[in-house]
């Protein structure tokens, strides 16, 4: 296996086609597709070796399967809006290719992401002998693979786990979104959720927040939200009690969001206008600057990792395993800012993995179902080292202090 057909060409798309045409060793053939032609022309100007490029409607089966069987490639890594998993999911099935993604579906009509859509179709490509990779980029992603190393390498048993994802960085506009608005704007404003003791609570929207101490950042108030790799994590990581994902937002970012909200502009439901059905919140996303703007003037830092709490030959052990990724350096090397970068870079080494034979099975997998060295072995080598350190309970005092 050496090709691969990469669909979605915006910031975190850009980055894969990059990334993968910087290793040609082993993608020797790779083709970007996505709904704008002119943005695949753009991306693959960027490239540092040849990139080939055409114009799919992803939400039509038949136009991506006509794509793919032209195409013939040996992956599909699918970096198009999640609303956009099932039937590109359904092209592959019928195109007999493998599939990956970095994000979990999401119906367009209700802000909830969840696997129960793509999990029953682990028997029809397990039938078709392919293989669907769920969820590869960094969260969830590569913060899945940190729990899978930890459950493999660093415990016997992990107890709690704590997904805690900075962004300390600055693009120096008014308000903006670090990856697709209409997608960031749904997960932050859907309710929370997190799972203890075999069973799933709900929270209000940033209801719960405490100070979370950063490697290399520092305290930063956090917000405890839904994540989706907590679903897939709870079934793959024996004896878990407890899991909870933290994310921070700035007051900036609070204040535009309850404005937002407060008049209407996160609706997902259409309204009317001049005779015209609406939604809000895709008529917003026109309005905010694209991702891929961000990156030229952004500085700083992003700080994501996994805390756990376990045991190791009978004694309590914590440990935490984690990224810092700088926004400059990701804008010099691929004119991304560090958000786009941290999800484009880890689907990229999953399509190392499979075709270098690491990963492979029959079916529909969660990264963590797969073996973690050789993708921590290789991570770092394509932009995103890893540190693990053992801490103490007064490290992280605030968090574990938490009740939840």
């Amino acid at each position: 296996m050496d090709s691969v057909l990469i669909i979605g060409a915006g910031a975190a798309g850009s980055v894969v086609a990059q990334k993968c045409a910087m290793n040609r060793d082993v993608f020797k053939k790779i083709h970007l597709a996505s709904r704008r032609l002119k943005s695949c022309v753009d991306v693959a100007a960027r490239c540092k070796t040849p990139v080939e490029v055409s114009q799919v409607d992803a939400d039509n089966v038949a136009e991506t399967v006509a794509l793919l069987k032209k195409v013939k490639p040996d992956l599909v890594i699918n970096m198009a809006l999640p609303y956009q998993d099932l039937p590109i999911m359904d092209a592959c099935l019928e195109a007999g290719v493998n599939y990956m993604d970095t994000a979990n579906y999401e119906p367009r009509d209700e802000a909830k992401f969840s696997y129960t859509w793509q999990w029953p179709y682990h028997d029809k490509f397990k039938a078709k002998g392919l293989m669907a990779i769920l969820g590869c980029g960094f969260d969830p992603g590569q913060s899945n693979i940190y729990c899978a190393y930890a459950q493999e390498h660093l415990f016997d048993e992990i107890s709690q786990i704590d997904i805690v994802d900075c962004n300390d960085g600055s693009h120096g506009k008014a308000f903006a979104t670090n990856f697709n608005p209409e997608i960031n704007l749904r997960e932050v404003t859907q309710r929370g959720k997190y799972w203890k003791d075999g069973k799933w609570i709900e929270i209000d929207p940033l209801s719960i927040a405490c100070m979370v101490d950063y490697p290399e950042v520092g305290p930063r108030k956090s917000y405890l939200i839904y994540h989706e790799e907590e679903e897939s994590l709870v079934e793959n990581i024996k004896g878990l009690k407890q899991i909870r994902f933290w994310m921070t937002f700035s007051d900036n970012y609070i204040k535009h969001l309850d404005v937002l909200q407060n008049v209407g502009m996160t609706r997902i439901d259409p309204v009317m206008y001049k005779g015209n059905p609406v939604i809000p919140i895709e008529f917003l996303k026109e309005l905010l600057p694209p991702p891929s703007s961000l990156g030229e003037n952004y500085t700083g830092r992003t700080s994501i990792g996994c805390i756990f709490v376990g045991k190791k030959d009978g004694k309590e052990k914590r440990a935490i395993i984690y990224n810092v990724c700088e926004h400059n350096d990701c804008y010099k090397e691929v004119g991304a800012q560090a958000v786009s970068y941290t999800t484009g870079v880890p689907p990229v080494v999953g399509a190392m993995m499979l075709f270098q034979g690491h990963w492979g099975g029959k079916g529909v997998f969660n990264v963590e179902q797969l073996p973690s060295k050789p993708f921590m072995d290789e991570i770092g080598k394509q932009g995103l080292p890893w540190t693990m350190k053992e801490i103490k309970a007064a490290d992280q005092a605030e968090l574990f202090a938490v009740k939840t």
